[in-house]
């Protein structure tokens, strides 16, 4: 004769001890998604507005880092623009090969390449920065001017900007 199962008899298993920890627990209310969030909300934004469609945010940003320093190392470009050196790498190499900027040898170290931007490349910054502009303003959208400062300033604050390495 089988025997089958009463409530009683079966084993369950235990419950999960991270179980506890994750109610309340809101992803879509965490700081890196609402930051993800809003990056992409503004990078989708600048792709819109943006007159140069082959210009991405990060090819803009780093040629806006070149131009301010006239000359420049990668490493210089990675300090600047909180973008990782692979990345940067492979921004500078896009943007060479559209001749915005120019790669050469540091005459005092022919190991160390010096990153400058060429006219052309200064000349699309400055075709850039209204939209820029532009873009700032609608990726703020309808905050007012206490909340637009507030943001900045934690924004900042959150990146470490101002802070020694």
């Amino acid at each position: 004769m089988t025997q089958r199962n009463r409530p009683s008899d079966t084993v369950s298993a235990p419950a999960d001890p991270a179980d506890g920890i994750l109610q309340g627990y809101d992803f879509s209310q965490q700081v890196g998604h609402l930051l993800r969030r809003a990056y992409q909300r503004h990078v989708a934004v600048f792709q819109q507005r943006i007159p140069d469609s082959q210009l991405t945010a990060a090819q803009f940003v780093v040629l806006c880092a070149v131009r301010e320093r006239s000359a420049c190392s990668l490493n210089d470009i990675v300090r600047a623009t909180a973008i990782d050196q692979g990345t940067a790498r492979g921004v500078v190499e896009r943007l060479r090969s559209r001749e915005l900027i120019e790669v050469t040898h540091d005459p005092a170290d022919k190991r160390k390449v010096m990153i400058r931007a060429t006219d052309a490349g200064d000349a699309l910054v400055r075709k850039t920065v209204p939209f820029a502009q532009e873009i700032t303003e609608a990726t703020f959208g309808d905050l007012n001017p206490a909340e637009r400062v507030a943001v900045l300033f934690l924004l900042q604050k959150m990146g470490g900007v101002g802070e020694s390495p």
